[in-house]
């Protein structure tokens, strides 16, 4: 079940949060992730954010800001179950377009991205990690 993200979800969340970047992102270091944890456990409740839920196991979330997909994350031991084309065709019905940054060595999900009709646009810097990150718009097809 995709639902909004209640005060109850915020360890689980943020937990998911943490790990996967850890994963995700094995070219930045952890320490980078630990830094920002308290700042984005904070922002979660702030922001519009949808929960995969089972069993009353948070599996997954969508953090959005208006239109810009501030990140997709699934668990890692629920990845490649569907959960995140579930997350992301859930606010695809929501919103017009939709953009979000990916960084470049992170294949996995560009390779989502791309079959899920995201386009990168641009390429740029992530200042505070200076990696190389793309800008991938999506937007809804008439008809």
């Amino acid at each position: 079940m995709i639902r909004r993200l209640e005060n109850k979800d915020l360890e689980q969340t943020a937990k998911i949060w943490l790990d996967t970047n850890r994963e995700a992102h094995d070219f930045i270091p952890g320490s980078y992730w630990e830094k920002h944890y308290l700042m984005v456990k904070e922002m979660l409740l702030q922001a519009e954010v949808y929960v995969y839920e089972t069993e009353q196991e948070i599996r997954g979330f969508v953090g959005l800001d208006d239109t810009y997909i501030a990140g997709i994350f699934v668990r890692s031991k629920d990845q490649s179950l569907g959960i995140g084309t579930q997350l992301l065709d859930f606010v695809k019905k929501r919103k017009e377009e939709l953009s979000l940054r990916v960084y470049q060595k992170n294949e996995n999900a560009i390779r989502f991205y791309q079959r899920e009709a995201f386009q990168a646009q641009e390429e740029g810097i992530d200042e505070d990690t200076k990696e190389k990150e793309y800008l991938m718009i999506w937007k809804k097809q008439n008809g």
